[in-house]
């Protein structure tokens, strides 16, 4: 696998260099500033792009942009702090950056630390590229019997963050249904993804936590590192266990589990832009328990893996711009409460 490098700091350039050629792969070109980083893209579409997010002449994230329009290839945001770059980070990834990492640094000793981050992150991606699906969702156990509200299941990968903010700032503060949400992202950097959604919409956005109930007018967002499943009654299910999924979480692990979670049969799940195929399988389980499934076009969507495998394999009853989501949702909740007393 061929790496290009994109980082205007001498020392992290040595330092990512190094963390690439010890995993036994190829740093196929250097630059020092995004419109550079851009130049050699054109020239030379690496596997992968490490790209730095504050650098002169321009940055990570225009050059984010620039790439993914004028030469797509994936893109790994690596930064100093995560933290501190939250929201550029959040327009990279909503420009089409896969992922985000810590920038790896060296030891006292001359030893590379907070390597195996990048190391995984790159690993991901490259499985990815060759297609690798991930494992089967396990069946969870049948319904309680409790009421529970209608749900609107998301999953998002690649552009999630920005296309996840379009739809919840566009529905109302008095959306009926309760909202799940499951974004491709660091688990380092989740709390922060929430409190971004959580400024952009009316409705109450935090991470989801083991025994919480879902409630209408209100988004969970799984926690990055584990997989977020739905038990009986509704009730949230957060897991260590990771399955064998190439993505943690994993949408078609949630998916599947809402088969069996005993939601009203007027929910919904949208299946936004990203890449690979993660949520296609489980949407069309969803589809087939009589679900409203609506995947994102492909002219609106900046990466059309996810919603794309979706509607070749038939799941999407639906295929939505991302700007008519949020209304063909509070149409399609509304008129249900209406027809069954929700």
């Amino acid at each position: 696998m061929r790496i290009g490098i994109v980082n205007d700091m001498g020392a992290a350039v040595e330092v990512l260099k190094k963390v690439v050629l010890s995993a036994g792969y190829e740093v196929a070109w250097v630059a020092r500033n995004g419109e550079r980083g851009l130049e050699k893209c054109l020239k030379d579409i690496p596997d992968i792009v490490l790209m730095d997010l504050v650098m002169p002449v321009m940055d990570g994230v225009e050059a984010t942009r620039r790439i993914m329009n004028e030469c797509p290839c994936p893109i790994l945001i690596v930064t100093s702090s995560i933290a501190e770059n939250a929201s550029r980070v959040f327009e990279a990834m909503g420009a089409g950056a896969l992922d985000v990492v810590t920038t790896p640094s060296l030891g006292p000793t001359g030893s590379l630390e907070g390597d195996d981050g990048l190391i995984s992150k790159i690993s991901v991606i490259s499985k990815l590229q060759g297609n690798g699906r991930s494992a089967s969702s396990r069946v969870r156990p049948a319904p309680a019997k409790r009421t529970i509200p209608p749900v609107l299941a998301i999953g998002s990968s690649t552009g999630g963050p920005t296309a996840l903010a379009s739809i919840l700032g566009a529905l109302p503060d008095d959306f009926p249904a309760a909202v799940a949400i499951v974004q491709h992202v660091d688990g380092s950097f989740s709390s922060n993804l929430a409190q971004w959604l959580d400024s952009q919409t009316g409705l109450k956005v935090s991470i989801a936590a083991s025994g919480d109930m879902l409630r209408a007018g209100e988004v969970k967002l799984a926690p990055g590192d584990r997989h977020m499943l739905m038990g009986p009654g509704g009730t949230v299910q957060i897991t260590s266990d990771h399955g064998g999924a190439i993505y943690v979480p994993s949408v078609d692990m949630f998916f599947d589990s809402l088969v069996h979670a005993g939601f009203p049969s007027g929910s919904a799940a949208v299946l936004l832009t990203g890449m690979g195929a993660d949520g296609a399988r489980g949407m069309l389980a969803l589809r087939n328990s009589g679900w409203l499934t609506i995947a994102q076009d492909e002219q609106s969507s900046v990466v059309w893996g996810m919603p794309g495998a979706a509607v070749k394999m038939g799941a999407a009853r639906e295929i939505c711009s991302l700007g008519d989501i949020p209304r063909v949702l509070v149409r399609h909740f509304r008129k249900k409460i209406q027809e069954n007393g929700l």
